[in-house]
C-alpha cells in the first residue's frame, strides 16, 4: 500500500507544471496571434503581388472556345455573309525563357514562318520574361500558320520550339464586298451587328462561346472539362445574288454616266431600286447608291476625295459614314409624286365615291382654297376619263377625285395603305413617317388637293412598293420581308417564315380596274419607255420637287410590274436629284427600269409574249450598249414635274408629260387656239403669261428659243 501511494505521488501534476503549461500555451497563442496579424498585413500591403507569384508558379490549360456566327445566304444558298476561323499568334515568354535552349530555336521558327519585326519581338521576349500572353500577330488564316505548326509538331527535329500557341476566333467576311451592302449590314467588335440583316437578326446569328479548362501537372496530364461552343443560326434570304448584281450594275452605270454633268459628283444624290414579288412580299433585290465595302466599312475614298477626307474631323467623318451606311430604300423619306395617283383612284372606287365612268375637264389648273394649282399641261388636257387621267397623269382629274372622296375617307385609306406607319420589314433602320402625313383634323382642301397627286406627305420606298403591290395583286397587303428561313448550324430548318397577309386594302374588282389604268400608262401614257421589249407591263411614273421648292431639285421615279395581266414581279426605281441640267424628268427612271428588267425577266423565267418590232430587235442586239446609255436633255420627249410653291395667290403643282408617244384620244385642248410667242416659239399661258412647251404644256426656260 505504501508503495502504491508513493508511486501516485511521483506522477502528480504539480502546480509548477501547471504554471509552465499555461506559460507555454500563452506563448503559442501569442505566436498565432502574431502570425495572423502578419498575414493580414501581408495580404493588405502585398496580397495581389503574392497572389500573382503563386499563380505564376502554376500552369493552367484553359481557353475560350469561340462560337461561329451564322451565315447569311441568298435564295439559292450562296453565302453573302460568312464567318471564317482565324488565329492570333500568342507568345508565352515565361515558357520561352524557361530554358536557355528554347529562345533561339523558337524565334528562328517564328521569323521563318511569319512576317514579324525581328528586333521588336526579340526585345519584348527578353525584356518581359514573365509575360505569358503577348499577341504577336492577328487574324492569320490556317494556311499561314500551317508551316509553323509543322515545325512545332516535329518534336524529333525541333524539340526546343516552346511557348507559342494560336488563339482561335472568327472573322466576318463578305464574299461580294459591296453587293447588297445596305441590306446585309455589318458586324463590329464582339459580333454585334450594325444595320440591315446583321443588326435585325443579331441574336439569331450569334451563338454562345464554349470553355475548356483544367490543371496541367509536370507531365502535362490534365483532368479537362470542356463545354462546347454553340454556333449561331444561318438566315436564308429571298435575295438573289444575280438579280442584285444586275440592279447594282445599272445603278452604277447611270451614276457614272452622269458624273460631274451638271454639278461636281456622282450621277445622283441617291438612287434606289427595289424588286419584289407582289404576291408574297419577298424582296428579290434592294439596292441603293452610293455603296460601301462591307469588308472595309470605314473607307470613304469612293465617295470623297482624299483632300476632303483629310479635312474632316472625327464628328464629320462619323456623320459621313452614318449617311453612307444607311439604306436609302427604308430610311429616307420623300414625296412620292404621281406614283400616288393610283392610290387616290383606288380609294375613290373602293369607297364608292366614283364608279370609274366619270369624266373631268382639265383646262390646265384648278382653283382650290384660294390657290391656283396647275396641271402638268398648263394649256389643259381637255375632257378626260378617269383612266385617261391616270395615263396622262392629270393633276386636275386627281384633284377633282380627291375632293369627291373627302378628307375623312382619303385619310382612312392612307392608313389602310400603311402610309404613316412602318411596314416592319425585317431590316434595321426603317424610318417612321407618322409625323410626315397630314392630320385629318387640321387638313384643309388645299392639303387634300395636293395629296391626291402625291404631294404634301412623305413615304419611304419600302412603304410605296409594298402598298402598290396590294393594288395590283388583288388587294392583299403582304408583310415585306427579306428572310424566308432560319437554319441550324447542321443545316436543319429551325423556322420557316411564310408570307403573311396583314390585311386586304382593296377588293379584287378594284385591283383589276387599277391594273387596267396602270397598264394604259405604259401602252398609252407617260411610261411607254419603261417597257422591256417583248413584254407587257403596267406602272406609274412619278416626280416630286424637293423642299425647299424652286431650287430645281427633284426625285424622279417609276413603279412597274410584269406581266401586265398577271403581275409576278414588281420594280420600283427612285432617282434622287439626278445630276443633269433639268432633273424634272421621269424618263431617267423609266429607262433604268427597262434596262434592268430586260435582264431580270429572262433570268426569272418570265418569257416574252409580245412580237418584237424591228426597232426592238435591233435594240435587243445592242442591249449591252443600251445599258450604258442615258437620256440627254435634248432626247427627252417630255417631262414630269412636281412642284408646290405658293407665290401670291398661285400654287405651282405637279407637271407631268414623260412621253408624247401613244397619247391616247385627242383632247379638246389640242383643238383650241394657242397663242404663240413669236420671239421664242413657245406657247403663252393664258392665265399667267408664262411661256410653255406647246406640245406638253409644261413651263420652259424663256432664255432658250424653240424656233429652228
Amino acid at each position: 500500500m505504501k508503495r502504491k501511494k508513493r508511486r501516485l505521488k511521483e506522477y502528480r501534476f504539480t502546480t509548477s507544471m501547471q504554471k509552465k503549461l499555461v506559460i507555454l500555451f500563452g506563448l503559442v497563442l501569442l505566436a498565432f496571434v502574431g502570425l495572423s496579424v502578419r498575414l493580414i498585413l501581408i495580404n493588405k500591403d502585398s496580397g495581389e503581388q503574392y497572389k500573382k507569384q503563386v499563380l505564376a508558379q502554376q500552369e493552367y490549360d484553359s481557353r475560350t472556345i469561340p462560337y461561329k456566327r451564322g451565315d447569311i445566304v441568298d435564295a439559292k444558298g450562296t453565302p453573302i455573309a460568312m464567318s471564317e476561323k482565324v488565329y492570333n499568334l500568342i507568345l508565352d515568354n515565361k515558357l520561352i525563357m524557361e530554358k536557355e535552349d528554347y529562345l533561339e530555336p523558337t524565334l528562328a521558327a517564328l521569323f521563318q514562318c511569319f512576317e514579324l519585326d525581328e528586333g521588336a519581338i526579340r526585345t519584348y521576349v527578353t525584356q518581359n520574361p514573365s509575360s505569358q500572353y503577348y499577341v504577336a500577330a492577328k487574324k492569320l488564316k490556317y494556311e499561314e500558320i500551317a508551316p509553323f505548326l509543322e515545325l512545332q509538331n516535329d518534336l524529333e527535329n525541333n524539340p526546343d520550339i516552346k511557348g507559342v500557341w494560336f488563339e482561335e476566333e472568327y472573322q466576318r467576311l463578305y464574299p461580294y464586298d459591296s453587293l447588297a451592302c445596305d441590306v446585309i449590314g455589318f458586324t463590329g467588335k464582339d459580333n454585334v451587328g450594325s444595320y440591315g440583316l446583321e443588326e435585325f437578326y443579331n441574336d439569331i446569328l450569334n451563338g454562345t462561346n464554349g470553355r475548356e479548362y483544367g490543371y496541367l501537372n509536370d507531365d502535362s496530364t490534365l483532368e479537362r472539362t470542356t463545354k462546347a461552343a454553340t454556333d449561331g443560326n444561318t438566315i436564308a434570304t429571298s435575295l438573289d445574288v444575280n438579280i442584285q448584281s444586275i440592279v447594282e450594275k445599272h445603278i452604277l452605270a447611270f451614276n457614272e454616266e452622269h458624273r460631274d454633268e451638271a454639278r461636281e459628283g456622282a450621277g445622283s444624290s441617291n438612287t434606289g431600286v427595289i424588286i419584289m414579288d407582289p404576291n408574297s412580299g419577298e424582296i428579290l433585290a434592294m439596292a441603293s447608291y452610293p455603296v460601301f465595302n462591307l469588308n472595309d466599312t470605314k473607307n470613304l475614298s469612293g465617295i470623297y476625295t482624299q483632300e476632303a477626307i483629310d479635312a474632316m474631323d472625327d464628328d464629320a467623318k462619323y456623320e459621313a459614314l452614318n449617311a453612307l451606311w444607311k439604306n436609302f430604300c427604308i430610311t429616307s423619306t420623300y414625296e412620292p409624286g404621281s406614283t400616288a395617283k393610283p392610290f387616290t383612284v383606288a380609294a375613290a372606287l373602293e369607297s364608292g365615291k366614283i364608279t370609274g365612268n366619270e369624266t373631268y375637264y382639265c383646262e390646265g389648273h384648278l382653283d382650290i382654297g384660294g390657290h391656283t394649282i396647275h396641271c402638268h399641261n398648263r394649256l389643259g388636257d381637255g375632257l378626260l376619263t378617269v383612266k385617261q387621267g391616270i395615263e396622262k397623269s392629270c393633276n386636275v382629274v386627281l384633284m377633282n377625285i380627291g375632293l369627291t372622296v373627302g378628307t375623312d375617307t382619303f385619310m382612312k385609306y392612307q392608313s389602310i395603305f400603311n402610309f404613316g406607319l412602318k411596314t416592319n420589314v425585317d431590316l434595321a433602320g426603317e424610318a417612321r413617317t407618322d409625323s410626315l402625313i397630314f392630320d385629318p383634323n387640321t387638313m384643309v382642301p388645299t392639303d387634300l388637293a395636293v395629296s391626291s397627286f402625291g404631294q404634301g406627305y412623305n413615304v419611304t420606298m419600302i412603304q410605296q412598293a409594298t402598298a402598290f403591290s396590294s393594288l395590283i395583286n388583288g388587294g392583299y397587303y403582304y408583310a415585306p420581308h427579306v428572310v424566308n428561313k432560319i437554319l441550324a448550324p447542321d443545316g436543319s430548318t429551325v423556322k420557316n417564315i411564310e408570307p403573311r397577309i396583314l390585311k386586304q386594302s382593296i377588293s379584287e374588282s378594284t385591283s383589276d380596274i387599277i391594273k387596267d389604268y396602270c397598264n394604259g400608262v405604259v401602252t398609252e401614257g407617260t411610261g411607254v419607255t419603261a417597257r422591256p421589249a417583248g413584254y407587257t407591263m403596267g406602272g406609274k411614273t412619278g416626280t416630286a420637287e424637293k423642299v425647299p421648292r424652286g431650287t430645281g431639285n427633284y426625285v424622279v421615279s417609276f413603279m412597274g410590274y410584269v406581266p401586265a395581266d398577271d403581275p409576278q414581279v414588281l420594280i420600283y426605281v427612285v432617282i434622287d436629284e439626278p445630276n443633269v441640267a433639268a432633273q424634272d424628268n421621269a424618263r431617267y427612271a423609266t429607262v433604268m427600269t427597262r434596262d434592268i428588267m430586260t435582264e431580270v425577266l429572262p433570268y426569272l423565267n418570265i418569257y416574252q409574249t409580245e412580237e418584237l418590232t424591228e426597232d426592238e430587235i435591233e435594240e435587243m442586239k445592242q442591249k449591252e450598249e443600251l445599258a450604258a446609255q442615258t437620256v440627254s436633255k435634248n432626247s427627252v420627249s417630255g417631262n414630269e414635274v412636281a412642284e408646290e410653291s405658293v407665290s401670291g395667290n398661285e400654287l405651282q403643282a405637279d407637271t407631268e408629260s414623260e412621253s408624247s408617244e401613244g397619247a391616247g384620244e385627242e383632247s379638246e385642248s389640242e383643238e383650241k387656239e394657242i397663242e404663240i410667242d413669236p420671239e421664242t416659239g413657245y406657247a403663252i399661258d393664258p392665265l399667267t403669261g408664262e411661256l410653255l412647251d406647246p406640245q406638253t404644256g409644261a413651263p420652259v426656260d424663256p432664255t432658250v428659243s424653240n424656233l429652228e
